[in-house]
């Protein structure tokens, strides 16, 4: 006799979303980090939040193993204070936001199947929406800082003095790089709306003008020449396969010979189905964008070599990480 317990289980699992974004969104990790623990009263008071429907989001979170109880006291695991108090080294609570901010449209997936249309507007958080665009662009902002810190150090620039980061978003990958490799000078190039969220971090982080922000819709934009190497780092996942192809045209356009293209991606098997995560981000980006998936590494390769480039590597980007790292050159 076949056991429903999956699917039920597969039905029920929003609940444990729903209590971490609320829980985050609330504070609760980061009171508890100041107090060190403290009871469903305290922390109401602390938090102007209802004694009541405080200690029921508390209870929640115990049971999904976010805090701890003891008594009527709660505290946090040492999984959350790592990743999920405000200001810590390894602080997850801006990167999960976007998640936070899209939890709605999964609820519509059906919609995309009956339209082949996504749910909601790419605009809203690409500049349109300027709390949703800050919200998306300082979740890449920590999520590149993590995957920064895996994947960079495998990026070879040695020589390498001009860098063109299409799509870059925060320009989170370009300061990383630029803090490593001191001869190098990179573009940022992202939608006006994200630029400027983009401009105000570079300068926070860089003493320097090594790297920049080129305001423009990289699918129009004629990028920069003289590049070493173009970056595309999370966000070919939202164009088709004929944008793709256009795109690594004009990056092996721009590059000089035996320049070098890099794409960090969630990537697929030839079947679109494997490995799991990789198959349902497909889904986020199709609710989300226009022309939202996940391509596999298979056609990755074609499409680098349609557009010239030689010498094609993929490989796992790191332990624990969905992600994939490729790079083909430039022939010279």
């Amino acid at each position: 006799m076949q056991d429903p317990a999956r699917i039920m289980k597969m039905a029920s699992a929003f609940y444990d979303s729903g209590v971490l974004f609320a829980a985050s969104d609330l504070g609760l990790f980061g009171k508890l980090a100041e107090l060190g623990s403290a009871d469903a009263a305290v922390l109401a008071a602390a938090l102007r939040l209802d004694e009541r429907g405080a200690r029921i989001i508390l209870d929640a979170c115990v049971a999904v193993k976010l805090l701890e109880k003891t008594g009527d006291t709660y505290r946090n695991t040492p999984e959350s204070a790592m990743f999920l108090v405000p200001g810590s080294p390894a602080d997850l609570s801006n990167a999960i936001r976007y998640n936070r901010d899209i939890y709605g449209a999964w609820g519509r997936l059906a919609d995309l199947a009956r339209t082949g249309k996504p749910v909601e507007q790419p605009e809203l958080h690409l500049g349109q929406d300027l709390s949703r665009t800050r919200t998306f662009v300082m979740a890449m902002h920590y999520r590149a800082l993590a995957i920064g810190r895996a994947v960079l150090p495998r990026l070879d620039l040695t020589g390498r003095t001009q860098l063109l980061d299409v799509g870059g978003g925060p320009g989170t990958y370009s300061v990383l790089l630029a803090q490593r490799h001191p001869q190098l000078c990179c573009t940022v190039l992202d939608l006006p709306g994200v630029a400027s969220i983009a401009s105000e971090l570079i300068r926070s982080a860089m003493p320097d003008d090594r790297v920049k922000t080129m305001p423009g819709d990289y699918r129009e934009t004629v990028f920069p020449g003289g590049n070493d190497v173009v970056l595309f780092f999370g966000m070919l996942h939202q164009e088709s396969p004929e944008s793709i192809i256009k795109l690594m045209q004009k990056a092996y356009e721009s590059l000089r010979p035996g320049g070098v293209v890099y794409v960090l991606d969630m990537m697929t098997d030839a079947s679109h189905t494997q490995p799991p995560f990789s198959a349902l981000f497909a889904v986020t980006m199709a609710l989300t964008t226009e022309n939202g998936w996940v391509f596999s590494s298979d056609e990755l390769r074609q499409w680098t070599e349609q557009a010239g480039f030689g010498d094609f590597t993929v490989q796992p980007a790191g332990a624990n990480m969905p992600h994939w790292l490729a790079q083909a050159r430039k022939p010279g």
